[in-house]
């Protein structure tokens, strides 16, 4: 049997494709002004933006137990997979990759895990890149590696309404936060090493749709590749994203996802968010 490909549920693959590649996605724990549930199981992002519109708002998120891990690579293996490669959010915004790692150790050496350094189809892509490599019939390390190198060739950039959310849940630099309300800019934010950092500050929605426009383009230069739009509560603006950059990048756009952020997100980022991922495909 082919090895397994794992990943966490902030990933937001579109549900079949998640099914048609055999994946196994393991969820994060949302809290919502005291309720958990699990994100795309008991929790889901209509959930958290009407929480972050009350009056009073207590939200945190927090990793599946090691435990959680261990038992779905034992599953796994025990189901006839050879070996488990095992992809996740940035260890710089959540522990998920931390407690992967323990799961592994734990399991023994038939599971790799890979930090993406992303989130949302910045995990995604190096996932689908893992499974396409188990699918041809790589090994631990072949699939390990594919996931390392998609992983390379991910970039994201996203635009938020406002940092104060990111700086609640310590996502953020604080007086990064502050400058933009002080200044009431818009922040267009991406992950060059695994952190979300402040990428360009614009003064208008349109201007930090169309800035996210660029930077893609930018980061896509003359490769083939592949493109993913998320948003959350702003169907609009993802389709108005998805239009523009399928306009810029032309015949070279391969595969295309738009899908709406879960509740984990949501519940650091608020809505309104719009997220642009550029998947370049190996030369």
């Amino acid at each position: 049997m082919p090895v397994a490909v794992v990943t966490d549920s902030t990933a937001y693959l579109p549900p079949e494709l998640v099914r048609a590649r055999r994946l196994t996605v393991v969820p994060l724990t949302v809290v919502l002004n005291g309720v958990e549930g699990l994100e795309g199981v008991e929790v889901f992002p209509e959930d958290a933006i009407r929480a972050l519109g009350g009056r009073r708002v207590a939200t945190s998120t927090s990793r599946p137990a090691p435990e959680q891990f261990a038992q779905v690579y034992r599953a796994l293996l025990a189901e006839g997979a050879d070996a488990v490669v095992s992809v996740h959010l940035s260890a710089e915004l959540s522990g998920t990759v931390e407690a992967a790692r323990l799961a592994a150790a734990e399991v023994g050496d038939r599971v790799g895990v890979v930090d993406s350094r992303s989130t949302g189809m910045g995990l995604g892509f190096p996932v689908l890149a893992a499974a396409a490599a188990a699918a041809d019939g790589a090994d631990l390390s072949g699939v390990r590696q594919a996931a390392v190198d998609a992983a390379g060739r991910t970039t994201i950039f996203f635009y938020v309404d406002t940092l104060e959310f990111l700086r609640r849940g310590g996502r953020i630099n604080a007086a990064e936060a502050l400058l933009g309300t002080a200044l009431s800019v818009k922040p267009i934010l991406h992950m060059p090493d695994g952190a979300i950092v402040v990428r360009d500050k614009v003064r208008t929605t349109g201007r930090g749709l169309a800035r996210l426009v660029d930077l893609a383009v930018e980061a896509a230069g003359d490769a083939e590749v592949d493109l993913a739009v998320h948003h959350l509560d702003a169907p609009e603006r993802a389709e108005q994203l998805m239009t523009a950059l399928t306009d810029r990048l032309g015949d070279r756009l391969h595969d295309t996802y738009v899908t709406e952020a879960g509740a984990v997100v949501a519940a650091h980022a608020g809505p309104g968010l719009a997220c642009v991922v550029i998947h370049r495909r190996p030369a």
